[in-house]
């Protein structure tokens, strides 16, 4: 089992669309909202890194995202040893892109 905690920043006006939206994904609970901001404490548990980027990607593609990063990350055993990145995620570049809106 992994549980991530995901700050997510919603478009101004957008943040309770964006907010209903997150909840209803699977494994997906928004703990805190801060309206004035946009800003919200997500988190998700899944089965494995594998699903926890497919997760945090699936926030980050809905409307109204201005960003989410994975801000902390806890991982059981999973009888898996991995000495890195393993290779299929460190190449998807999707995973950890500054958004356009936030780049020069």
């Amino acid at each position: 089992m992994n549980l991530s905690g995901i700050l997510v920043v919603a478009e101004p006006g957008r943040q309770t669309e964006v907010a209903t939206a997150v909840a209803a994904l699977e494994g997906v609970e928004v703990h805190q909202l801060e309206a004035a901001s946009g800003r919200m404490v997500v988190v998700q548990e899944a089965t494995d890194i594998h699903a926890e980027i497919d997760g945090l990607r699936r926030i980050k593609a809905l409307p109204h995202v201005v960003m989410a990063e994975m801000v902390y990350h806890y991982f059981a055993e999973d009888g898996k040893e991995y000495v890195g990145i393993p290779a299929e995620l460190d190449q998807q570049e999707a995973a950890c892109a500054v958004p356009a809106a936030l780049q020069d």
